[in-house]
């Protein structure tokens, strides 16, 4: 990618490279190490095989992921992050935060719910 093809917005920027579901998730498995493609593809729950190949390629493309062929039969492919595909790990932290403080909010509102339904049906029977 060329630095002229870059949105002026460095958030845009950022959503550019990792925007798509499951650049995301290939990003998030792959900062536990170096994988194979098989054992990416069962890591990532749901995806296609043409769709992770299409990700990992971009992914390349971008200089997120590094892509290591052997020549062994059978033939295989290691994915690793590159240096820039590391340093957006303070991005996925920081979206793993914010997920988790939303899922404690959303129990919150479910608990104030139910208290909320008892309480009308307390006042409703009296």
């Amino acid at each position: 990618m060329l630095l002229k093809e870059l949105p002026k917005c460095p958030v845009e920027t950022t959503l550019k490279m990792i925007g798509k579901r499951w650049k995301i998730i290939i990003l998030r498995e792959l900062l536990a190490g170096t994988m194979r493609f098989g054992e990416l593809k069962k890591a990532v729950n749901g995806i296609s095989q043409k769709v992770l190949t299409a990700n990992l390629r971009q992914m390349e493309e971008d200089g997120l992921v590094v892509r290591q062929e052997y020549k062994e039969v059978p033939p295989r492919v290691d994915y690793t992050l590159t240096d820039v595909g590391y340093s957006l790990a303070s991005v996925l932290d920081a979206m793993a935060d914010w997920g988790e403080g939303y899922r404690q909010f959303l129990k919150l509102v479910e608990k104030q719910n139910k208290k909320s339904k008892s309480l009308e049906n307390e006042n409703n029977q009296v």
